[in-house]
């Protein structure tokens, strides 16, 4: 089943917030999605992502969990590399 994606300026403009928060939400969202399947694919434990992204095995657990308060992307990029993946940024013109 495709996992059914919300874009950032509507999820902003159902939570009442900036239309860059929304979007960053999103963002987040996306990348944690990709870490948890991969984790997942290749059998990694939280103590493992940990150890190779250089961040507390506690701070895995509750950003793989949802916790996303006062996450930085930095930091759940971070995961991405340690869980073996890249990330690619798009930017386009707004319309």
């Amino acid at each position: 089943m495709k996992k059914k994606h919300t874009s950032g300026p509507v999820l902003a403009r159902q939570l009442g917030i900036s239309r860059a928060r929304g979007i960053e939400a999103v963002v987040k969202a996306h990348l944690i999605s990709a870490v948890l399947d991969e984790v997942a694919r290749r059998k990694l434990t939280h103590v493992e992502l940990a150890r190779r992204a250089g961040i507390p095995r506690s701070a895995v657990t509750g950003i793989l969990s949802g916790s996303l308060q006062r996450v930085t992307v930095d930091r759940i990029l971070r995961l991405v590399e340690a869980a073996g993946l890249e990330a690619e940024i798009r930017v386009r013109r707004a319309a």
